[in-house]
């Protein structure tokens, strides 16, 4: 399914009136933030803003035409059953842009700049391929600051730099939820996540991902997307930031030294183009980094823990930080198992409850219940001091460490009768 398929859907609100790129953008996801929206762009009526697509887990299940509650099975086995996208020609719906044209979001008053943040990047070198997330702050004359963590591009572009070479990629903006999410995937070294996209649309509609190289060199932007820009990643460096992550704090680890520079070479853009309005910090922000962490976190917690109901990262959390697990007890201590289990999965999480099967992990208010009938500090609580956490929690200590809690809100097993849920 095309980006601008799911402006079709009757939950979308057209409004009326232009919305500018300079804040206005950004103040729309705020104010109505799991409402999916499209207006035109009063700075260039001839682009259209598109935001709040992909705010619901709702939304990302229709995309991918499963339940909400099989969302995290669903990414499971687009992860493990890979497979090769269908490789076509440049369509002729393309056609060349200036990105200087582009209509890019400056979300808050405090940002660096405007910001790329709903760009997925495929790059690759010597036979492998990528397909990642990266925030992207304009600094002008076609180039770009992008924040670049240490996995697996970092690793491409410093390869290549010891060469002597640049490292050539494809930012594609404005995607379908299957290239969305397989770009948040964490898979090992080498596997193309274009081929999770293609095994993920396969599964929604029958039929492989079809994908172009507007460049050639086998670098590939999915069918449909907005708009696709080419270039290279040139071994240069620029301070990129402040940028507001996803703990809608500032996060300014990218000014010093600075970050890579990704020079612009060539533009492509749909008639009627549409730019993806990604809030960071927002709803959107939240699942589309965080839901492809859910099928780790499900894995690693089926390797002590056979039957697995089902795992959320919550909202409250960020999507990043905080996860509730439900699963069916066997034997006594299998809640604690399963907490240890889930910090292996996804690192990052500061804290993560336990809770039986019969709890719904998508009400919070049913998971407090759970905790307030179920779990008895001295007993059910586990805490972890002095753990590797997350960059972008701001109240880890200096070194990056964490203190991680863990709270067991299972029953007993045995008479269950005591701690049955009366509605």
């Amino acid at each position: 399914m095309e980006f601008r398929d799911l402006l079709k859907w009757d939950d979308l609100s057209l409004l009326e009136n232009g919305v500018d790129k300079d804040l206005q953008a950004g103040d729309t996801c705020v104010r109505r933030p799991t409402t999916p929206w499209v207006a035109s762009c009063s700075n260039d009526p001839s682009f259209r803003f598109a935001g709040n697509v992909f705010s619901t887990r709702g939304a990302i299940a229709r995309s991918l035409n499963v339940e909400i509650g099989s969302l995290g099975e669903a990414v499971l086995k687009g992860m493990e059953e890979r497979i090769e996208p269908e490789e076509t020609g440049v369509p002729n719906y393309y056609g060349k842009a200036d990105i200087e044209e582009i209509p890019i979001p400056r979300y808050f008053k405090g940002d660096g700049g405007s910001y790329i943040t709903s760009g997925i990047v495929h790059t690759g070198i010597d036979g492998e391929r990528n397909l990642s997330f990266h925030r992207m702050m304009y600094i002008g004359g076609g180039r770009f600051a992008v924040r670049v963590v240490p996995r697996h591009l970092k690793h491409m572009l410093n390869t290549a730099l010891s060469r002597g070479e640049e490292l050539k990629a494809v930012v594609s903006m404005g995607c379908g939820a299957a290239s969305l999410i397989a770009a948040s995937c964490s898979l090992p070294y080498g596997v193309d996540e274009m081929k999770v996209a293609s095994a993920l649309h396969l599964d929604a509609t029958g039929e492989r991902m079809k994908c172009f190289s507007p460049n050639g060199g086998g670098l590939l932007s999915p069918l449909g997307t907005e708009i696709v820009i080419c270039g290279a990643f040139t071994g240069e460096t620029a301070p990129e930031g402040p940028f507001v992550d996803i703990t809608s704090t500032y996060d300014r680890s990218g000014m010093d030294p600075g970050e890579p520079i990704f020079r612009v070479d060539r533009v492509l853009a749909r008639e009627d183009p549409i730019v993806h309005v990604l809030l960071p910090g927002g709803r959107e922000h939240y699942l589309l980094m965080g839901l492809p962490k859910e099928p780790s976190i499900l894995q690693s917690v089926r390797k002590v823990v056979p039957h697995v109901k089902g795992v959320r990262l919550t909202e409250g959390g960020c999507g990043w930080l905080h996860c509730v697990v439900s699963i069916r007890k066997q034997k006594e201590g299998d809640g604690k198992n399963a907490i240890m289990a889930a910090f292996t999965g996804h690192p990052s999480m500061k804290r993560v409850v336990v809770v039986d099967e019969d709890v719904d992990i998508f009400d919070d208010n049913i998971v407090e219940w759970a905790l307030a009938t179920r779990f008895q500090a001295h007993r059910d609580l586990m805490i972890v001091e002095n753990a590797r956490g997350s960059t972008l929690d701001p109240s880890a200590n200096e070194d990056g460490t964490t203190s991680k809690m863990g709270m067991d809100a299972t029953a007993p097993i045995g008479d269950m009768e005591p701690f049955r849920r009366v509605s």
